[in-house]
């Protein structure tokens, strides 16, 4: 066990990688996973049905609900929202959820909120306060409600 887990949370899964960070008042579900070099910052929480890369930095105020599945180096600013049902109703759920992908090296600034079952492609950039409907390609910087394609990050 190469991680550190802060005593004010609650981990229950045993799938988390080395130099791994979880802070205060976080709640990761028994079969989450999580990769390595992660910081899990204080206030989040990880369902069962998730899946973390290596090198992510989730900020407080994240909840990362069953379907979601973060590939490397993402960062989720503080207070992102996910979804996971399109259509939710109090104490009816599908048969599963809807899943969402985050791609590799993709950034999500503070407040944006992600419907589910998008894509959010590899390295594109979310503006703080987006609202995102849609598929995010590659390498797109996407602003506003609804998230529209403002420009392109560079390759590099």
């Amino acid at each position: 066990m190469n991680y550190y887990i802060h005593p004010l949370s609650d981990v229950k899964s045993k799938n988390i990688g080395e130099d791994t960070r979880i802070w205060q008042f976080s709640v990761v579900f028994p079969n989450a996973k999580i990769g390595k070099n992660c910081n899990i910052c204080a206030h989040t929480l990880i369902e069962n049905d998730v899946s973390v890369g290596n090198n992510v930095t989730v900020k407080s105020g994240v909840f990362l609900w069953d379907g979601i599945v973060v590939q490397d180096d993402v960062f989720i600013g503080p207070n992102a929202t996910f979804t996971n049902d399109k259509k939710p109703r109090s104490k009816q759920y599908p048969e599963s959820f809807l899943s969402t992908l985050i791609e590799q090296g993709a950034s999500i600034g503070a407040n944006a909120t992600i419907l589910p079952g998008l894509t959010i492609g590899k390295f594109s950039m979310i503006g703080a306060g987006s609202v995102v409907t849609k598929d995010v390609p590659a390498f797109s910087i996407v602003v506003g409600n609804p998230a529209k394609i403002i420009g392109q990050v560079s390759h590099d």
